[in-house]
This record gives C-alpha cells, structure tokens and sequence, in this order.
C-alpha cells in the first residue's frame, strides 16, 4: 500500500463522500450532544481452510460504510450503512438527532492526537498471491504428516483483513487509522488404537503478513500442535476437588481476560454491575498481583494505534499490587463516571456502537522462579491451556475447560489430564493468588473477544501463576 493510499484522501474517495460533506453533516447531526462522531470504513478481508488434504474454503470479502453516532447524557442515537452517499449521511444525521429529545449540551473536547505507528499500514490480504497462500497451505499438511505416523487429520486456517478508517468529528478533526491483521492456525487430530487426540496451535498479529509465515515459523506451529496432540493421546481423567492449581504463562492469560478483565470495564462499573464497581482504591488482589491492559504495544494483536472514537490507546493499569486502580473507559463512561478515556473504545465495524473494550490485558511478572512455584504444590493441577469458558460479570463466577492440564504430585510435573474445568470466582481467584512467576509470556496472538454480539481482535498474557484452593472439576 502506498503512502498516498495510506491517507483520509483514500478513505474519502474510497467511500465516495467528501471530506467537507462528512464534516458538514456530522456538525448538523451532533448540534447539541455531548459527544459522537462519524465512523468511515473501508474494509478487505480474506480467509482459506485446508481440511484433510483439500482446500475447503475461500473467501474474500471487500466493503465500506459508515457508522454515524450522537450521545446525550446517557443516550446514544446510531444509525449505520453500507451505503456510503451524501444521502445517506443525511438520512443518518435526521435519524440520530432524535436522541436529544429536548436536551442541549456542549460538545466535548476532540481526543488528543497522537502520532505512534505500532504497525505497518500495507493491506496483508494481497501480500502473496493466491497460489502460493494454497501451496503453503498444503505444503503445512505434508510436513504435519512427514513427522508421525500417527497423525490422521491436518486443518489449516490461514486468514488476514486490513481495515481503513476515518473518525470524523463536528469540529472538523479527524483521525484515521490503516489495521492490518494476519493468523495462521494448525490443528492436528492423532489416533493410536482407540484413543484420540487433538492439538492446536495459532499465531499473528499486525506486521507484515511475511512476519507469519516464514519457514521456521509454521514448521513450529505445526510442531507445537502435534505435541499437543499426541500428549492428549495419553491423558488420564482429571481428578475432582478442591486443590492448589497453577496456570502456565502466556495464553492460560484468557482466564484473567474473562474472569477479571471484563469486570474492569467502565460501562459494567458505571451501571453497578460488575463484581468490581465502586471497588478503585481497595483490595481487590493479593499482594503482588498487578494487571494492565496495554493497546499501545507494537504488531500485537490487540493493539491499535487509536481507538474506535481516535483516544490514543495507552498503558492503563487496572489493580497494582493487589489495589484497583481504576477501569477500562470508552468517551461516554469516563464523561459520566468523572474520570478520562483510556483508549478502549472499540467496535466491530462501522455498523456497530463502540464500548469499552479490552486490547492486551495482562499480569505483570513476579519474582518467583516457574519451577520454585511448581517445587512448592504437594498435589495439585498444572494448567496449560483453555479452551472455551463461561462468565458470569455480574458476580464474577467462571468456569473453564482446560484442553492441557498436568498433575502436580510432590512437586513435580507428572501425567498429563483430561476433561479437567476450573469452577470458581474471578475476584476470589485473585484473592488466592499466592505466587507470581518471572516468565511474564503474552499469547501468539489468536484471541478475539465477544461482548454484546461483537466480536474484536484482542491478547492475553500472564507469567507462571500460583492460585490456591481452586474447585477442579473432573471425570477421575
């Protein structure tokens, strides 16, 4: 993608609209509001599945549209399309002043601006030509097969988008944002008699689609997901109880993320349902344990170098050593909470609202040695990876599938376990946190995240982490 392509101008004739259009209607419709602008997107995606020695699917899909928001008080008026006319705009701007409904208020102020690059502007979805994305899909099979016999079914998911968008506001600022985004994911089935196994692994992020899909990188991934695979092979059923468990680095990350990370955004905290709300200044951790949610870090997944509202993202820190410091804030809760946006303010596409949202949210590291924490469990469960999970943020109850689980006996790592759940609460795991290892790791960078029907890109991450008393749930 060129310089020039790289720009409003593109966005703006992309659409069809003008900048001076967008402006004067997005100034009518916000007259009186508080808050809001005029979200432009213009949008390519790609997606091909290889399944059991085929390619099975491919896609790609290329589309604009806007998203024209005003906000009053607690109010939102929305109105969206997918197509992109002055027409339309108007037609958008007639519909979302019915919001004010009498009420006059003062817009407030643009965010600031900022000029972080955290990731290259070029479009990844024509990176490679479609031969080639094929054939390395098919040489990732053969090299899958080449090492274990055992194997019996290869899927590969190679999939990038690339995302142009313009945040235009009534007084005539605008901030523009160019997202590339590229994931390669493998995932192995092994069988050995009756037994089965199954193993996955992912990796992206926002660089260079190349960045991905080296030689040494997909060989790795090919490798970590039949390592997996072949150790559920020999997996013994998860014992039941209460027990000390502790959670591997990286990617056990999505426990926090659910558990806690979602209790820590500011709409659940300003309507007064999250397990958290009214909690800044307590205890709401032990010691040691301290969380930051982080949209500014370079090529991750979960970055953007602004918001879906132009915040710059930034560095937030949600509980340190144990202490709430605050929450994840879009412009409307900060405004109505008293407090300033961080940068969270996400949403899908243009045909959706934004809300807070999380971006890389993680633990910071401890100072304990992994193995010292592990050495220090008599009997318990080592978790590695999840899978899929449930959360209640109102109470903060959770339950959780381990896909890669081990026993702790005496102080060491012994049998690997199946069909083993993590029961408990998000605020009370955090309470129980006795051990914080030093190996903070974030995850390869395959996480999105779904709240309210919305779905966005997002990573994880945690150091070796030490939770006493957990309930385990299992089949042994």
């Amino acid at each position: 993608m060129s310089k020039a392509a790289a720009s409003p101008e593109f966005i703006f004739s992309s659409t069809g609209l003008t900048r001076e259009t967008a402006q004067r209607i997005t100034e009518q419709a916000l007259a009186g509001c508080d808050d809001g602008e005029l979200f432009l997107e213009v949008s390519r995606s790609e997606a091909l599945q290889w399944d059991d020695g085929v390619l099975k699917s491919a896609s790609h899909d290329e589309r604009a549209g806007f998203g024209l928001r005003a906000v009053a008080e607690e109010r939102t008026g929305f109105a969206h399309s997918s197509e992109v006319s002055e027409q339309a705009l108007q037609r958008a701007a007639e519909t979302v002043q019915a919001v004010r409904d009498g009420y006059d208020g003062v817009l407030a102020q643009p965010p600031r601006g900022t000029n972080q690059a955290l990731y290259p502007d070029d479009d990844p979805t024509g990176a490679l030509p479609f031969t080639e994305k094929v054939a390395l899909l098919e040489k990732i099979d053969a090299f899958a097969r080449s090492l274990e016999v055992k194997v019996r079914q290869v899927s590969v998911n190679l999939s990038s988008s690339w995302q142009a968008v313009a945040i235009v506001r009534a007084d005539g600022e605008v901030r523009t944002d160019f997202r590339p985004l590229t994931r390669l994911d493998v995932s192995i089935i092994t069988e050995d008699g009756e037994k089965r196994g199954n193993g996955f692994h992912g990796l992206g992020g926002r660089g260079h689609m190349g960045d991905y899909l080296s030689e040494e990188q997909w060989q790795a991934a090919v490798k970590e997901a039949l390592r997996q695979s072949l150790v559920a092979l020999d997996a013994r059923p998860a014992p039941a109880g209460e027990m000390d468990v502790v959670l591997g680095p990286g990617w056990p990350g999505i426990l926090l993320h659910e558990a806690v990370g979602h209790g820590l955004e500011g709409d659940f905290n300003r309507k007064g349902t999250s397990a958290f709300a009214g909690l800044v200044g307590e205890r709401v951790a032990a010691k040691g344990v301290t969380v930051i949610d982080d949209g500014s870090i370079p090529l991750r997944r979960g970055s953007l170098s602004i918001d879906d509202e132009g915040t710059p993202t930034e560095a937030t820190v949600l509980i340190e050593d144990g202490i709430l410091k605050g929450y994840m804030q879009d412009r409307m809760n900060a405004r109505l909470m008293g407090m300033a946006p961080t940068g969270n303010g996400r949403r899908e596409s243009h045909a959706h609202a934004p809300m807070p949202r999380m971006t890389n949210t993680f633990m910071q590291a401890g100072e304990h040695d992994p193995e010292e924490i592990i050495r220090s469990v008599k009997k318990g469960l080592y978790a590695v990876s999840f899978g899929g999970g449930q959360v209640d943020i109102t109470s903060g109850n959770f339950v959780f599938t381990c896909t890669e689980a081990y026993l702790i006996e005496d102080g060491r790592i012994t049998a690997p376990a199946k069909d083993a759940t993590l029961i408990g609460n998000g605020k009370d795991a955090m309470t129980r946190v006795r051990m914080v290892g030093n190996d903070l790791q974030l995850d390869s960078g395959i996480g999105t995240c779904g709240k309210a029907g919305q779905g966005v890109p997002v990573g994880v991450g945690q150091p070796t982490l030490r939770i006493d008393a957990l309930t385990v749930g299992g089949t042994g």
